[in-house]
């Protein structure tokens, strides 16, 4: 066999095999165009040329009439979109605040959120999200001052979230859980936070000290008490014991048991060593 045959029995073995190739893949290509397949976080709706037909498909493999009838997806998963929105608050302080929204589409509400706005997320987000959000943000923040968003915030993001789920709710989108994430001031409002929390600090530090001062003072008070009480009781006892009985007592707990090395006589010993000896 010549090398001119050869390459002919090549190319002709080689070119069978394309065709068969080709073949089935314009026939994948024609049966695939004749179902659908919906996963388990989707749902089919059908159009038939420009009308949308009023059944909604769940999860599994449907079939459709190829060139006839197109299929389009929503997804249900619970998506997140985050946003920064502008504002004021009740006294007039300009805050931006970082908020992240987590939502899902209502399976129930479909057909309706398909005609009206549409399923692609991105298409909510840009369309009925973001303007939602900006005004529900808008209305909470304005009730309260730029402190209490601050101390308030809990009660701000349930403003917020209560506000948004009454103006998207409507359209078949719910609000799953709203989130602040932060709260950005102008910086002078956060210089004046600042000066006030210390002022805070030092008002506090002098609280501090002036009650240790006022408790010193009270424990010398009570010292003082404590002294002149006793002082009254022994009082008391010497007018009862005497005035002389009371001078010896004291001169006994002075002496320190050493007799005086000169004698005075009999006659002039003291009588408190005589009373000692009895």
């Amino acid at each position: 066999m010549s090398i001119i045959d050869k390459i002919q029995t090549f190319f002709s073995f080689f070119g069978k095999w394309v065709t068969y190739l080709l073949i089935l893949f314009f026939g994948y290509l024609v049966l695939s165009s004749f179902y659908f397949v919906v996963a388990p976080s989707e749902r089919g709706l059908k159009m038939t040329l420009w009308t949308l037909n009023e059944t909604v498909y769940s999860e599994g493999i449907h079939w459709k009439i190829p060139f006839i009838e197109t299929i389009k997806f929503a997804d249900l998963h619970i998506d997140r979109a985050d946003w920064d929105a502008r504002s004021a608050s009740k006294d007039l302080q300009n805050v931006e605040t970082k908020i992240s929204v987590n939502y899902q589409i209502n399976e129930s509400s479909i057909l309706n959120l398909f005609r009206t706005i549409g399923v692609d997320h991105v298409r909510l987000e840009e369309t009925l999200l973001w303007p939602a959000i900006q005004e529900s943000v808008k209305s909470a923040t304005a009730k309260y001052t730029a402190e209490e968003l601050i101390t308030k915030r809990e009660q701000v993001r349930s403003d917020i979230d209560l506000a948004l789920k009454e103006k998207i709710v409507k359209y078949g989108v719910n609000i799953v859980q709203v989130n602040i994430v932060n709260f950005e001031f102008s910086n002078s409002f956060d210089a004046s936070i600042e000066a006030k929390v210390k002022a805070e600090q030092d008002a506090l530090a002098q609280k501090n000290k002036l009650e240790q001062v006022k408790y010193e003072a009270q424990q010398q008070i009570e010292r003082a008490k404590a002294e002149a009480e006793t002082i009254r009781i022994q009082a008391e006892a010497i007018q009862k014991q005497g005035w002389a009985e009371y001078v010896q007592l004291k001169w006994i707990d002075k002496w320190n048991g050493q007799l005086p090395s000169t004698s005075l006589g009999t006659n002039m010993t003291p009588n408190i060593f005589l009373n000692s000896q009895r």
